[in-house]
């Protein structure tokens, strides 16, 4: 059953009480990219609403540290860990719902709900990248579809590599260009073969391929989920399997554009380059880790052989998400 507010929120929304993520954003009227909360059709200024004189007492975590909400990057609230995000979701929750016990901060105050409540489809918002991103790892996971895409470069039998059930197969990507939703992206240039004939060379006979330097022809999506680590770890400090995800700030929807025919001729021997540092979109809003807790399900249970390190064992099994991720394609 939804949680109920006092803030008209369409069901359909996907903004419900229920999610509350996190993102930055800045308004014509105030230029400064901070802290905002998605909720129904609005924006809620969460640095704006840190003025009040009872913020303190319902967000008492944050109290210590205000300057948080005033960033132009969610970086140093993710960085407060875990058990602050799941206080300040839970307070949000408290203060927006219909029952609320905190009225005189927002609900009952009609100067601060015309501050701090902003229509998210106003064409004077702005959405900005909701992290600084320092680092980039893409991981090669799921099972199903590492073994069809093997199955069509290398067969059934060789679909593969003999190393992927034993560890996370992964490349770093590049963080300098990961943008945020709607930002327009050019379409790449690099080298390519210019026939099917030369592709098949590839295969037995690469010094044979010529190729051509043209713009990418094949350029494609990938829909991703992205995630945002927030507390991290000291250098040369590792982070057990187990206490993993204590340090999961949340999760965003991440578009790896690929351009698939540069790909084809550079990533032997050491796998993909400029078919893939052109561009990373994700999403502008971050869905706490905590708000996807309710759709845990049984993980895909595959056995290794050898068997996984110690190292990589999970005991837990509720270990991925049950949610349905759509891509609908609009052309012009």
């Amino acid at each position: 059953m939804a949680l109920r507010s006092w803030l008209d929120i369409d069901p359909s929304s996907g903004f419900g009480l229920e999610n509350l993520p996190f993102g930055i954003f800045s308004t014509n009227a105030n230029p400064k990219p901070r802290v905002g909360v998605a909720v129904g059709s609005f924006i809620l200024d969460m640095a704006r609403l840190s003025t009040h004189a009872r913020f303190p007492t319902v967000f008492p975590l944050l109290a210590d540290h205000p300057a948080v909400l005033y960033a132009s990057s969610l970086n140093a609230f993710a960085a407060l860990g875990r058990t602050v995000h799941r206080a300040v979701r839970s307070a949000l929750q408290a203060v927006l719902a219909a029952d609320t016990p905190h009225g005189a901060l927002l609900r009952d105050d009609a100067a601060m709900r015309a501050a701090a409540l902003i229509r998210s489809d106003a064409a004077a918002v702005t959405m900005h990248l909701p992290v600084a991103v320092g680092d980039y790892t893409d991981f090669y996971a799921g099972f199903h579809h590492a073994f069809h895409i093997g199955t069509m470069v290398r067969g059934p039998e060789q679909a593969l590599q003999q190393n992927y059930l034993n560890l996370p197969v992964a490349y770093h990507g590049r963080a300098s260009s990961i943008v945020v939703s709607g930002t327009p992206i050019r379409r790449p240039m690099g080298q390519i073969l210019d026939s099917p004939a030369q592709k098949l060379q590839t295969q037995s006979k690469a010094t044979e391929a010529v190729p051509i330097t043209a713009l990418s022809r094949r350029l494609d999506f990938e829909l991703e989920l992205g995630c945002i680590i927030g507390a991290g770890n000291a250098h040369g400090e590792n982070i057990g399997v187990a206490d993993a995800e204590d340090h999961i700030f949340g999760y965003v929807l991440l578009n790896d554009w690929s351009a698939r025919d540069i790909q084809t001729w550079e990533y032997v021997p050491l796998g993909p380059f400029n078919s893939k540092n052109f561009a990373t979109s994700i999403s502008a809003w971050v869905v706490l880790a905590d708000a996807l807790e309710p759709f845990r399900t049984e993980a895909l249970t595959v056995q290794a052989k050898p068997e996984c390190q110690p190292y990589l064992r999970e005991k837990k099994t509720k270990t991925v998400f049950n949610i349905l991720l759509e891509v609908e394609l609009t052309t012009r």
